[in-house]
């Protein structure tokens, strides 16, 4: 956030405060109200429901004058000096942002995935996948949801409407059940410098300081209780290999939550390439001597 008085920056509008000026939480339940309303009547519309006239106008002129309060709230939050980052931040619920930035990397995914375009593998020390055996759960699972489609396409098609609608639903089910398993093939573990980056699919990514690291452990875990201070990232129900820690990292939830782990199981399709690059990596790290103190400037 660029600097400036308390009145031109209020807090509440920081990204991540939890908090909204008073006229923006006022917008936000609005649109907890308008927005619905608007699905539903979209619904009924296409299941042939005859919805009157004035309802319908009523429900669009709320909707258009919603959207151009958020536009005058956005330009106002602009001319105070947010960035658009924080704008957005301040003008739409975090777990809204989180959501629909979830649904985006699944689809930017699948793009990358067709064009062999990995993600953060930029300058690293080592690239290590960990898909492989994942594919054909996931791939089932899409051959699954297609067979779906073409049945619900052809029990349905006596339903014009309802048939259009399911099939786009369905389209997209699969699209992101390709997109799951494109996020894990192109976001790989990576190893740079004094930070081990562990990632699964397109909702975690945890980067781990080596000098961090007690213990690295090469083992096969099939199963994984829910404990508190343990991250499991499985593929395809196991993980291959074990990391301790001396002190917490974070490894926030899905909606932003705070998850403190000394723990983390993960896994690689070469785990044993994985111990072999990080065991003297973090030995490097732990043993590296410290920063020596600037001397003191004299007067």
């Amino acid at each position: 956030m660029t600097r400036g008085t308390p009145a031109a920056t209020p807090a509440e509008a920081k990204p991540g405060s939890g908090g909204a000026p008073g006229g923006v939480r006022l917008l936000r339940l609005l649109a907890y109200a308008v927005l619905p309303a608007e699905v539903v009547l979209a619904v009924l519309l296409v299941g042939g429901f005859r919805i009157p006239a004035a309802v319908w106008a009523g429900v669009e002129l709320l909707v258009g004058a919603l959207l151009l309060a958020e536009v005058l709230a956005y330009l106002r939050l602009r001319r105070r000096g947010l960035s658009r980052r924080e704008v957005l931040a301040a003008l739409v619920p975090a777990p809204v942002l989180r959501i629909v930035g979830h649904e985006l990397r699944i689809m930017a995914s699948l793009g990358r995935w067709a064009a062999r375009r990995p993600h953060g593998v930029e300058g690293v020390d080592g690239v290590f996948p960990h898909a492989r055996d994942q594919a054909a759960l996931m791939y089932g699972f899409a051959f699954v949801c297609v067979v779906e489609t073409v049945g619900l396409s052809y029990l349905l098609a006596d339903w014009p409407a309802v048939h259009a609608v399911v099939l786009v639903l369905d389209v997209y089910t699969v699209l992101f059940v390709l997109g799951l398993h494109a996020a894990s093939a192109t976001r790989p573990h990576t190893l740079t410098g004094d930070v081990l980056r562990l990632r699964q699919a397109a909702h975690v990514d945890v980067s781990v300081p080596l000098d961090r690291i007690a213990s690295v452990r090469h083992e096969l875990v099939f199963s994984h209780d829910k404990a508190e201070g343990e991250l499991n990232l499985a593929v395809g129900s196991q993980t291959s290999l074990t990391v301790e820690l001396t002190e917490p990292v974070d490894a926030p939830r899905f909606f932003g939550a705070p998850r403190p782990v000394r723990l983390i199981r993960f896994h690689a399709d070469d785990a044993r390439a994985l111990h072999r690059a990080l065991a003297p990596a973090v030995t490097r790290a732990r043993t590296a001597p410290s920063p020596s103190p600037d001397p003191l400037q004299r007067a």
